[in-house]
């Protein structure tokens, strides 16, 4: 497959690429939020895209270019849950085999999901053993291709068409746009966008306390990565450093806020009781800024990507009945 560095250009042939089969997701706005907050929020509610997150559009976008022959020799990707149950979704529904190296910590449901979709599964220990390392080695043995989770051009493509459609549904100028970060997949496509479709909002980074390796490459003006991390609800947001075809466009970014656990806990409870949607812990980043205050929003447009929702029952369950103490 012919390689080319991330474009707007890429990301409206990825809009053609995926038209039809990825979900045009609802932008939903809240009464009650706009309220708390004093200003307009404009959520894009990416836990409704086909495997409950946005993971598909780039998954999608890649797989689906596959010849025959790559095809045939299937496709391997590293992922703790979204992007393996997106690259799982996209490989069945082109007919190719997917194998997905998962942390063996992942989320059962994000587990139960991949296998759901006619995907394998190989766990390892996240904290001493390399997924990139495992997803070559595999690749390498099979022949077959491997779909990395942020650092590929058609991946970031198609995740930036999240950030074309919210643009297409506001069909009012956003202030400013919050997105959390892992690799940098998802920034990187809202980066490409708004470059190109509306310069002048303020493109803002939301990450976990202890992964917050995209605020310090900010600050450092490379790319570097976090301390040793700890576990985090955001098991989606765990990423040690930002990615190295990501980070160059990501470093536009107006800024960069971290959450912490509790707060984050405290946006999934607001968004089940408030706006009615299940929303994973690394998805409601973004709303976890907002409600604790850490953009300013009276008076503002604010647009934000709720990017996941396949969280743990037991942890959902835990979050809503306020037994989680952060």
């Amino acid at each position: 497959m012919k390689t080319h560095l991330p474009s707007f250009e890429g990301v409206l042939d990825a809009a053609r690429q995926i038209d039809g089969v990825a979900v045009r997701t609802p932008l939903i706005e809240s009464p009650a939020l706009n309220a708390v907050v004093g200003g307009r929020v404009l959520m894009k509610a990416e836990n409704l895209q086909r495997a409950g997150a946005f993971k598909f559009r780039g998954a999608y976008n890649r797989i689906s270019r596959l010849s025959a022959e790559e095809r045939s020799r299937g496709v391997v990707a590293f992922s703790s849950g979204n992007h393996a149950q997106g690259v799982a979704a996209a490989a069945a529904l082109v007919g190719t085999p997917a194998l997905i190296v998962m942390p063996s910590d992942s989320p059962k449901v994000k587990v139960e999901g991949v296998i759901g979709f006619g995907g394998e599964v190989r766990l390892y220990d996240r904290w001493t053993e390399s997924r990139e390392e495992i997803g070559a080695a595999i690749a390498a043995e099979r022949g077959s291709v491997l779909v990395p989770p942020f650092d590929d051009p058609f991946i970031i493509e198609g995740q930036g068409t999240t950030a074309l459609e919210m643009l297409e549904q506001a069909a009012v100028p956003m202030d400013q746009l919050l997105c959390g970060a892992s690799g940098g997949g998802l920034m990187a496509g809202i980066n490409l966008v708004m470059a190109a479709r509306s310069p002048k909002t303020e493109v803002l980074v939301v990450e976990p306390e202890a992964y917050d390796d995209t605020a310090r490459s900010l600050a450092a003006g490379e790319r570097v990565g976090h301390p040793d991390g700890r576990p985090s609800i955001c098991d989606a947001l765990m990423a040690p450093i930002p990615g190295a075809l990501t980070w160059p466009i990501n470093r536009r970014l107006a800024g960069a806020i971290t959450v912490s656990d509790a707060e984050v806990a405290e946006a999934v409870r607001f968004a089940f009781r408030h706006l009615k949607l299940v929303v994973e812990p690394g998805g409601a980043v973004s709303l976890a800024a907002l409600l604790a205050g850490r953009v300013a929003t009276k008076g503002r447009t604010t647009g934000l990507v709720l990017s996941g929702g396949n969280i743990d029952p037991g942890l959902f369950a835990e979050i809503i009945e306020g037994r989680f103490a952060g």
